[in-house]
């Protein structure tokens, strides 16, 4: 058991830190999945060759891919990786030629709005259905399209394609389509898909305007237009950052976020150093191969993204660090319920050596001499399991701790059973002072323990947290104390109800249950830490399921949303008439600082939202913030003076001014607004755009029609429809790099994908899981150490009923009744306890800040898993109940009987 306990204790914070690095590395994975990690962008000038030089502008981008790549500081060498290189062109006209089919009808107008882009992930060969990819090849411009811009242009390998006008004036080139490729899923190349959805299907043309598409180039495609044009170009390099456990593992600790952000802040300027050797200032001094270029500019949003995990991390520690404590407090329980049975099967041995002049000393420090090799040869067996396991070093000064705490109960037991007192067996009547102060000493460390940690919370908590790891065992002892006091009661009152029968089964098991319940106290802590730990853990679990699903969507705010609207509105006109979309929202949010209109006195900064009212409450009738607008008559048009709101805070009928472009604005509240309608899902786009205000203002979109769509800080367009095509909506609404100012298009169904497939939640669930089964483990043995404990004295009940007609079944049953209370109290306190543990842990378990959203999630108890506890608790019992009545059946009565005259004994 030392051996195991020490395993677990030195293990466990390498392992979790394992577990961390694992979800650390999967964040960072799944936000490279939509974009970039890291993204360098040059603005480079045409290409301004010297005497006897040309250009080989492929060559030179795969040369500053690979010196940025090797710029990366130590700690990330081997993790910084070359995604991809990309040239975006401004759009160009494409002269289409008319081709007739047999049928006679033609397949393009002529016209095209191609937007063409160099792309070095672009597929393969092997990607191709006809022709090849681009190459450098003279002055014509190679093209490459998909198979839908193929068919819907009715293009074909070897047709030219006249490229002039557009955004890029002065170019007249000819273009060349040579190859035709699969675009989608099984041809990979997701993200280049959703970051330039023209490349996979072509857009049609509004009122009368050519269609849209887009087409893959060369390098030497992209210098004939740049030399057309004399225009200015920029160039992308897309690095990803791959992290393996370990080296993700190490960030975590308060130096490794510190070295991890030092990282971050050393690499721009050093491939900064890289591309340019020097500082330009603005200027262009710099040359990509013979381009003239600019300095290099840096951008990546993984810094954020690594703080927000930190922070989800904290909290998933609370979760580990409490089911780790709960394991090791029911596996120290069970030593020392093997402690005490060895003291009870030695006990003959030491008094009779007691009667011959040992000291309780003495004895003590015998057996601590005589159990020390096996607790030193369990805490090296631990330490080498350990060692030897996953994870990082091991925590060797935590499994030493253990070890001690492992070898001590047997000679502190042992003392105490040979104390003079203890042999002297004193009759005088004692009172109930000790087990008041010693249950009083508990209740007050285990409410120190909660109010530290709810002050102190787990801010800079960096390794094992003594508190967090104490209070669980501290608030299961106050549980046991509690459930000792309170269920001898109803037990003793069961019985005297059951003596009025007339069998006596019930009676005498009740009756025992009742007066040994203070002896119980060892088995109850086990059942009710092992249980608590199950069911916090189960909660929490699925608390941030749920949680993270709903925060989810209140960030989409509908089945879909495009966030920059008011940017964009030719966008967010296709989105609104894509295929599937049914209903449309439109939602806003200014900043105001208003003043009271009467004192002027300020009011606070407040987040103003919009929302047209009336077509929320067609598109979603439960909305609670379209029922709010609704019941107070802002759906209805106004009298245009004043703007009309519910507020969070203030009193119906109380006017509020601000000015904005020099002109005043007042705003009325009609009445409050209710905290559903606050945290209603539709407010969730815009809201989130922004930190958290002082205060809430509620308006109709149709009061706010004075003000333009730039005074607004966000802006969103609600999307509703069952059958929405997301692929529709994604060829509408590029995926953008960190830093670009497009919009952003948002789909609940992805969003919540990808929330399931947080790691961070799997690895709570994978070390709760582990904690409990090796918990239940040593429940299981702990129990039965605490049977064969008492079974000396049940035996000798069991055998005084058999003398008296008691049959085998009765027996059984009597072993049954008498273990029932315990269950039952056992899984009601520890089902209550991991219920309350939450609650009682306060800011130290802010599981908002794990799921995000609006407000703290919604616990979501599982029923049938906590039901399943209680009843796997009781199967527990039944088993231990099984095993020793198995082997009193092996006993006769005359090994539990005195058999003889009195005067012998």
């Amino acid at each position: 058991m030392t051996a195991v306990l020490v395993g677990v204790a030195a293990a466990g914070p390498g392992l979790f830190q394992r577990l961390g690095g694992d979800a650390l590395a999967g964040r960072f994975a799944q936000v490279q999945r939509a974009a970039p990690g890291v993204v360098h962008s040059a603005r480079i000038d045409p290409e301004q060759p010297s005497p006897g030089r040309e250009s080989d502008l492929a060559a030179d981008l795969a040369t500053y891919a690979s010196a940025l790549e090797n710029a990366a500081p130590n700690a990330l060498r081997g993790g910084l990786v070359h995604d991809s290189t990309r040239i975006a062109l401004p759009t160009v006209q494409g002269d289409v030629a008319r081709r007739e089919h047999e049928a006679g009808r033609m397949d393009a107008a002529g016209g095209v709005t191609l937007s063409l882009v160099y792309a070095s992930d672009a597929p393969e060969k092997r990607a191709y259905v006809a022709g090849r990819p681009p190459r450098e090849r003279g002055e014509v411009v190679e093209l490459a399209v998909s198979e839908r811009t193929r068919d819907a242009l009715g293009l074909r390998v070897g047709q030219r394609i006249g490229l002039q006008g557009g955004a890029l004036p002065n170019v007249r080139a000819e273009g060349r389509v040579v190859g035709v490729f699969r675009a989608g899923r099984p041809a990979g190349g997701e993200r280049l898909w959703s970051e330039q959805p023209l490349l996979v299907r072509p857009l049609p043309g509004t009122a009368g305007a050519a269609p849209e598409a887009g087409a893959l180039v060369a390098p030497r495609g992209v210098e004939v237009l740049q030399n057309q044009a004399d225009a200015e170009f920029t160039v992308q390099w897309n690095m990803r950052i791959h992290l393996k456990d370990e080296a993700a593992g190490r960030f975590l600790g308060e130096d490794g976020a510190r070295e991890f952000r030092r990282i971050m802040a050393r690499y721009p300027p050093a491939a900064k150093e890289a591309f340019c050797g020097f500082e330009s200032y603005g200027g262009e001094w710099c040359f990509l191969g013979v381009h003239p270029a600019s300095e290099l500019e840096s951008d990546t949003e993984l810094t954020d993204v690594f703080e927000e995990f930190r922070q989800q991390w904290r909290q998933a520690g609370v979760v580990m660090s409490f089911a780790l404590a709960s394991l090791l407090g029911v596996g120290l329980a069970a030593v020392c319920v093997t402690a005490l049975l060895v003291v009870r099967r030695r006990l003959d041995g030491d008094l009779l050596r007691r009667a011959r002049g040992a000291s309780a000393t003495g004895l003590a420090l015998g057996r601590a001499a005589r159990s020390a090799p096996a607790a030193l040869l369990g805490y090296g067996v631990g330490c080498a399991a350990a060692a030897a396991g996953p994870g990082s070093s091991p925590a060797y000064g935590t499994g030493l701790i253990v070890a001690v705490l492992c070898w001590l109960p047997l000679p502190v037991l042992t003392w105490a059973a040979v104390r003079d007192r203890a042999v002297l067996r004193e009759r005088a009547p004692r009172g109930a002072g000790r087990r008041l102060v010693a249950e009083a000493l508990v209740l007050v460390l285990a409410a120190g323990g909660v109010l530290a940690l709810r002050a102190r919370g787990t801010e800079g908590a960096a390794g094992p947290d003594p508190l967090l790891a104490a209070v669980p065992v501290l608030l299961g002892l106050v549980t046991v104390a509690v459930l000792v006091r309170c269920y001898p009661w109803p037990v003793r009152a069961v019985a005297r109800w059951s003596a009025r029968g007339r069998g006596a089964v019930v009676l005498v098991a009740l009756s025992r249950a009742a007066k040994e319940a203070p002896a119980r106290g060892l088995a109850l802590l086990v059942l009710v830490v092992t249980l608590a730990g199950a069911v916090f853990g189960g909660l929490v679990s699925g608390t941030l399921v749920e949680g993270r699903r709903e925060a989810a969507a209140w960030q989409v705010g509908a089945d879909a949303s495009f966030l920059g609207a008011g940017r964009d509105p030719g966008t967010a006109g296709r989105l609104a008439r894509a295929r599937g979309v049914r209903e449309t929202v439109a939602v806003r949010q200014l900043r105001v600082d208003p003043v009271s209109g009467t004192d002027g006195g300020r009011y606070g900064i407040s987040s103003l939202v919009g929302v047209d009212g009336a077509k929320l409450r067609g598109a979603v009738g439960s909305s609670p913030a379209a029922r709010a607008l609704y019941d107070a008559g802002l759906t209805r048009g106004g009298d245009g003076r004043d703007i009309r709101v519910l507020a969070s805070e203030g009193h119906t009928g109380d006017v509020l001014t601000f000015t904005l472009h020099g002109k005043e604005t007042r705003l009325r509240i009609v009445g409050p607004l209710p905290d559903d309608a606050a945290n209603d899902a539709a407010l969730g786009p815009v809201r989130g755009a922004a930190v958290a205000r002082q205060h809430l203002l509620v308006a109709d979109n149709r009061d706010l029609r004075a003000f333009a769509a730039s005074d607004s800080e966000e802006t969103a367009l609600l999307l509703y429809g069952a059958r929405i095509d997301t692929e529709a909506l994604r060829s509408l609404v590029p995926r953008s790099a960190p830093g670009a100012a497009a919009g952003e298009l948002r789909i609940r169904a992805e969003e919540q994908a990808e929330a399931a497939d947080d790691r961070l939640i799997a690895a709570v669930t994978v070390a709760h899981t582990a904690c409990t089964a090796l918990a239940v483990l040593l429940a299981l043995l702990a129990l039965v150490l605490e049977l064969l404990l008492s079974a000396p004295a049940r035996g000798r009940t069991t055998a005084y009923l058999r003398t008296l007609g008691l049959g085998g079944r009765a027996a059984s049953a009597l072993h049954s009744l008498q273990l029932l209370p315990l269950v039952l109290a056992a899984v009601a306190g520890g089902v209550a306890l991991g219920l309350v543990l939450p609650s009682l842990l306060g800011p130290a378990l802010d599981l908002r800040e794990f799921t995000g959203g609006p407000a703290a999630p919604d616990r979501h108890v599982d029923v049938l898993f906590t039901a399943a506890l209680g009843a796997g608790i009781c199967l527990l019992v039944a088993l231990a109940v099984g095993v020793e009545t198995w082997l009193g059946r092996r006993r006769g009565l005359g090994a539990v009987l005195r058999l003889g005259r009195a005067d012998e004994r």
